[in-house]
């Protein structure tokens, strides 16, 4: 199967939305608001993004994507970088993409100096970790996520 993993572009939205749409779904969550739709998209058209979104094509049909963002290490004094999302659609899972999008992010973070990658997996998400364990990823079981909501009344 011939993958070409690339950079997203603000023309991507709708494709970058429908993929998340389709993480959401698998994850058993409630996918984008509209409003969360339309300020992805000025993010993505945005001169300045706070977020990199990447695809995976195959034959020029959209496979898979992920989201990454910089992030820093006052420990190691150098940046991170962190996966927020990375899928792929079903018909084209065990065919490499998710492998090559990884491989993608990975390089990508070592052309800017960053020190480490780091995401989250559900707890429940056993092929995830599975993955990510083959990409080399290590599960630091003496960290836990702590969120605070700040959209919430």
């Amino acid at each position: 199967m011939n993958i070409a993993v690339r950079q997203a572009t603000a023309a991507d939205a709708p494709v970058i939305v429908n993929l998340i749409e389709a993480l959401a779904e698998y994850e058993a969550l409630e996918p984008p608001t509209d409003a969360a739709r339309a300020r992805l998209a000025a993010e993505l058209a945005s001169p300045r993004p706070r977020f990199e979104a990447f695809i995976a094509e195959c034959g020029g049909e959209p496979a898979g994507f992920a989201l990454v963002f910089e992030t820093y290490s006052s420990f190691l004094a150098k940046p991170k970088l962190y996966l927020e999302d990375i899928f792929v659609l079903p018909a084209f899972r065990r065919h490499g993409v998710g492998k090559a999008l990884f491989e993608h992010l990975a390089a990508a973070a070592r052309r800017r100096g960053c020190a480490v990658m780091e995401w989250t997996a559900l707890d429940w998400n056993s092929p995830a970790h599975k993955f990510y364990g083959k990409m080399g990823g290590r599960h630091l079981k003496a960290w836990q996520v702590f969120r605070l909501d700040l959209d919430a009344p």
